[in-house]
């Protein structure tokens, strides 16, 4: 077969297919070319982020008050552990446990017959004194008028009377003036004596010292009491004044300055849900050295004696106070430095925009703003870090109000 010779049909068809497959590529290839080159357009922008929610609080007028909470223990007005001056029996005891008592009242009795005895001999002695007073005193009489009328002979007759019974009389005269004296004295003396006893005796009666409560009872009738009041000797009963009772308050060097007698301080009762008014009573005017803290005392009335010595109760001290005060959350500043500090501002288009303020009374939640804001301002709370100035937001108030 010769090169003229036309090609068999199966072969025609076969490279018929092959040409046509190569022209459908040929197009693909110029169409994808002109898509992707045309123009050198970019790839389309993918579409705008919405603005990053965040909470802020309006700056606002509020009063403002700055308090120092302390726990304290309530205590008795007075107390004291009554001990027997005389050594004695219980003979009558009057009161128990729980028992109110007035001054002045007979809270026991100690039976002391030593007393009772001392006490006749020392009034017996007294009545001996007094009669030999009286001799002294009669004798002395006696020989001061001898003398006397010894001394007006010599005075009109001079050598009529012996100077030697001049001088005896007069020495008469002086001893008995002497012995005069000294019965006095004794009397004073034997008088004094009886009193002392007549004490002792009174002692045997034991009272109450103030208005209380018996809050603890040592000794029962027929219990032998010693004189004294060490703990050999042994106490009666322990009387303690409820009404007022004491809030004593251990207050930090930092606080001394702002407390003052007869400022009003808020007691909560945690025993009882309870709140109070009462008010500073006395300060110590000196701040212990090892605890650095100044001893301040609050008395809280108890009429109806619901408080009990022990119980716990928190006292609230107003330190400073600001009315109408522009404000703004604590925790919506940073960079805070010496009464000043930043904050993140939210403008009428949504930005964010940082101003410095300068600050002034701080509470718990709130802080004044002395300037650098207006009270139509907004700020943002809560995570600052996570926002920059000039940034687009959408504010949410922190308290769940409407949309600034």
């Amino acid at each position: 077969m010769t090169g003229s010779e036309p090609a068999p049909p199966r072969r025609r068809a076969k490279l018929l297919h092959w040409k046509t497959l190569l022209g459908l590529a040929t197009v693909s290839g110029i169409a994808a070319a002109r898509i992707h080159g045309e123009v050198g357009a970019p790839p389309p922008a993918p579409p705008a982020a919405a603005p990053q929610s965040v909470l802020v609080a309006p700056v606002e007028r509020r009063d403002l008050v700055k308090r120092f909470d302390i726990a304290a223990e309530f205590a008795p007005f007075h107390e004291v552990a009554l001990h027997a001056k005389v050594t004695g029996y219980v003979q009558q005891l009057a009161v128990d446990i729980g028992d109110r008592v007035k001054a002045g009242e007979v809270l026991a009795t100690l039976d002391v017959p030593e007393l009772g005895e001392d006490l006749r001999k020392a009034r017996a002695a007294a009545e001996r004194s007094r009669q030999e007073a009286a001799r002294a005193e009669a004798a002395y009489e006696d020989a001061h008028l001898s003398f006397t009328r010894i001394a007006a002979v010599m005075k009109q007759h001079e050598n009529l009377v012996a100077q030697q019974d001049v001088d005896a009389a007069r020495a008469r005269d002086a001893t008995t003036h002497a012995a005069y004296v000294a019965a006095q004295s004794a009397i004073a003396e034997a008088e004094a004596n009886v009193t002392r006893i007549r004490d002792l005796l009174a002692y045997s009666r034991i009272t109450a010292p103030f208005d209380g409560v018996v809050t603890e009872r040592y000794a029962d009738p027929g219990a032998l009491l010693g004189a004294g009041t060490s703990a050999a000797a042994g106490a009666l009963v322990r009387v303690s004044q409820m009404d007022p009772l004491r809030l004593v308050l251990p207050l930090p060097e930092a606080v001394v300055p702002r407390v003052h007698v007869g400022d009003t301080v808020e007691v909560h009762i945690e025993a009882l849900n309870r709140m109070l008014a009462a008010h500073i009573a006395r300060v110590s005017d000196r701040i212990d050295t090892d605890t650095r803290t100044m001893h301040v005392e609050v008395d809280v009335p108890n009429a109806d004696l619901s408080l009990t010595p022990g119980m716990y109760a928190t006292v609230s001290l107003t330190l400073d106070a600001r009315t109408r005060a522009l404000s703004i959350p604590v925790e919506s500043v940073g960079n805070r430095k010496r009464g000043e500090g930043e904050v993140l501002v939210v403008g009428p288009d949504h930005r964010l925009a940082e101003r410095e303020v300068k600050l002034g009374l701080e509470t718990p939640r709130r802080i004044e703003v002395l300037a650098g804001l207006g009270e139509h301002d907004y700020v943002v709370t809560g995570n600052r870090s996570a926002h920059a100035p000039g940034e687009t937001v959408a504010p949410q108030l922190a308290d769940g109000g409407a949309t600034p």
